[in-house]
């Protein structure tokens, strides 16, 4: 029995570093030391379940800026429970009413912080191509990006999970990652602030630790044919049709050339780009210019989102209050996608990738 006990504590010394047993109602628990049930205890999943202290709790709602809004430590225990851990539950005491986890508040959060990502980006970034739009959400806002935030936040230590849930009879389920149970966190503080105050506080705490980031949307626009995207968006512009030419030239018959070509329409300089060789140079020069078209970012100052409507302070967003002044801007047309329907009849090209 003694060194049952001793299992015990190292087991929890080593799996609850920043939590205290003090809290515990009872420690250490009754089937560890009792035979023979002692036996079969697995103390690790025990240490797993075993909920914060209402302290760390409190601790980290003030950490994030939310002690104003999240008073209650059940509801923040409830947002850093993933739906795994229900599995450990049952396993200790079958009898246990069940956990309560953030399996809806995951839900809820992941769609306000898609919306919220996408007119964002929508609107800094008008003439950006829809594949390279999703992938800029996904950036922001992802299930990566999600767990590294939680991980700032100090979320770690407080999230209970299991990383092999159980799986239906005759099926296969691949195991649980520590990230994905930690992107949890993020989303179900988002629709606890949305639930317990207005969407508009859901919206400033999500520009505050995701849409605040930098993201290099530059890097996820690839291009196969630049010359031929580039006539079609000057087509749908209704401008002259781009042509190229030499600017500078070094070294033509030398083993290391340079040329330098511009690409115009009309009297306007639209792009510009440099290479070994006139071919790559034209390249270069055509994914310059729609790049200048496609990273073309609205002002700070001049960016209105559509869920500025939504009137501010505490409740729903149905209840009868004053609106926010919007005004929405012209609607861009979509890029061009080559032979979409496969049978469209159009030249099969795939110009953008993302």
């Amino acid at each position: 029995m003694v060194y049952g006990r001793k299992r015990l504590v190292a087991s929890a010394v080593k799996n609850l570093t920043a939590i205290s047993a003090s809290h515990l109602p009872k420690f250490p628990p009754s089937q560890a030391t009792k035979s023979p049930k002692a036996t079969n205890f697995d103390a690790e999943a025990w240490a797993a379940i075993q909920p914060p202290p209402p302290s760390a709790l409190s601790a980290f709602a003030h950490r994030i800026g939310l002690g104003a809004v999240l008073t209650d430590t059940d509801v923040i225990l409830q947002a850093c429970t993933h739906p795994s851990a229900q599995y450990l539950a049952k396993q200790q005491d079958p009898n246990a009413p069940p956990l309560a986890t953030n399996a809806h508040l995951g839900v809820l959060g992941n769609a306000l912080m898609g919306l919220f990502a996408t007119e964002y980006v929508h609107a800094s970034y008008p003439y950006l191509p829809t594949r390279v739009l999703k992938a800029a959400v996904t950036a922001h806002v992802g299930p990566l990006t999600c767990s590294n935030v939680a991980q700032e936040m100090g979320a770690a230590s407080l999230l209970r999970w299991h990383r092999q849930p159980p799986a239906p009879t005759g099926s296969y389920q691949a195991p649980l990652q520590r990230s994905d149970a930690l992107a949890s966190i993020p989303r179900s503080l988002t629709a606890l602030v949305y639930q317990t105050r207005s969407l508009p506080s859901a919206r400033q705490f999500v520009h505050s630790y995701f849409l605040s980031r930098e993201v290099d949307i530059r890097s996820m626009i690839k291009f196969v044919d630049p010359k031929k995207a580039l006539k079609e968006m000057v087509q749908k512009f209704q401008r002259e049709p781009p042509k190229s030419r030499l600017l500078k030239e070094t070294g033509r018959f030398s083993n290391s050339p340079i040329f330098v070509v511009g690409i115009y329409s009309g009297n306007d300089q639209i792009g510009e780009g440099f290479g070994a060789s006139l071919r790559m140079a034209e390249y270069r020069a055509a994914e310059d210019a729609l790049l200048r078209v496609y990273l073309t970012r609205t002002p700070p100052e001049q960016l209105q989102l559509p869920t500025s409507t939504f009137p501010l302070g505490v409740g729903d967003v149905f209840r009868d209050a004053p609106e926010g002044m919007y005004v929405p801007p012209s609607l861009e047309q979509a890029e061009i996608m080559y032979a979409s329907g496969g049978n469209s009849g159009a030249v099969a090209q795939s110009s953008i990738t993302a």
